[in-house]
């Protein structure tokens, strides 16, 4: 029953995005060449309402599905993880003009040239699954 809840979770976001146009490469590429707000406009509304929720679940103490408590520690704070993840990520994001969502969304639009990039951002993922223990974090 859970996968059924997800698979319509999914689906709907997938929609969303699709139909917001947050999927769509010419939207993050104009984002790049900061020539509309668009883009920028779903990215802060994304981000206001995850601040919103993370502190929601922090003061009234909800509980996972499972009934556990949340885990939302503080993450060390690092210049060279968020200095070159966030390069890192922003070049894939801007050479394959999509970031992880989107790629997905893309690939059930029936655009079969993103499975390259798919295959890329996993390839990638086990590489440093592979490298992890030797990164500085």
């Amino acid at each position: 029953m859970k996968t059924l809840v997800y698979l319509i979770i999914g689906t709907f976001f997938g929609i969303v995005m699709y139909k917001s146009e947050a999927a769509s490469w010419f939207r993050i590429y104009e984002m790049f060449e900061f020539g509309s707000f668009h883009m920028y406009g779903i990215i802060g509304s994304a981000l206001a309402i995850g601040v919103i929720g993370t502190q929601i679940i922090k003061h009234r103490n909800i509980k996972a599905l499972g009934g556990q408590d949340m885990q939302l520690s503080p993450k060390a704070m690092s210049i060279p993880r968020y200095l070159f993840g966030g390069i890192l990520f922003g070049l894939g994001w801007a050479l394959a003009g999509a970031c992880p969502g989107p790629m997905y969304v893309l690939a059930g639009a029936g655009y079969g040239s993103i499975l390259i990039v798919i295959f890329g951002a996993i390839l990638g993922t086990f590489i440093y699954g592979l490298i992890r223990n030797k990164l500085p974090h």
